[in-house]
């Protein structure tokens, strides 16, 4: 078995891509265990949460990729400012996590979801997506942004 502790800066061009399927919830984990496709064994023990698409180990012929599990989801479009805080609103006060893109707004396939979406008569799409909530704060810490410390 491969201790992971972060993900490798790249992939290496050239080499054989072999996906390690991982559903979201697994990669939240500081530690856990996962296979990939050529059923190597990987244990992981990061400090910081992997995701779609980084590149974990590599070999002189392969690189190994973490592959999220697309899930079911509910795409819900946004039309103009008031309508997106509104929905943000909706869905935050429900406790769940969203992510944002030029699409709208996907959240997780849930009863209490779609009870609220179809109550509030919203129209949406259900989906099968790779899902990444938005980290909280929606926005990184990583960069010196002329806050004082």
């Amino acid at each position: 078995m491969e201790l992971i502790t972060q993900a490798l800066p790249h992939a290496h061009a050239g080499r054989e891509v072999v996906a390690v399927s991982v559903d979201r919830h697994k990669l939240v984990r500081r530690r856990w265990r996962g296979v990939a496709a050529d059923g190597t064994d990987f244990g992981f023990d990061v400090n910081e949460s992997l995701n779609h698409g980084d590149c974990i180990y590599e070999t002189d012929t392969k690189s190994y990729i973490i592959e999220q599990v697309p899930e079911d989801c509910f795409l819900i479009a946004l039309n103009g400012a008031k309508e997106s805080a509104w929905m943000g609103w909706m869905i935050g006060n429900l406790h769940f996590k969203a992510s944002f893109s030029d699409e709208g707004v996907l959240v997780q396939d849930d009863l209490a979801v779609e009870q609220m979406l179809e109550r509030e008569h919203i129209h949406y799409h259900r989906v099968k997506r790779i899902f990444q909530p938005a980290k909280q704060g929606g926005h990184s810490h990583d960069h010196d942004h002329g806050h004082s410390h």
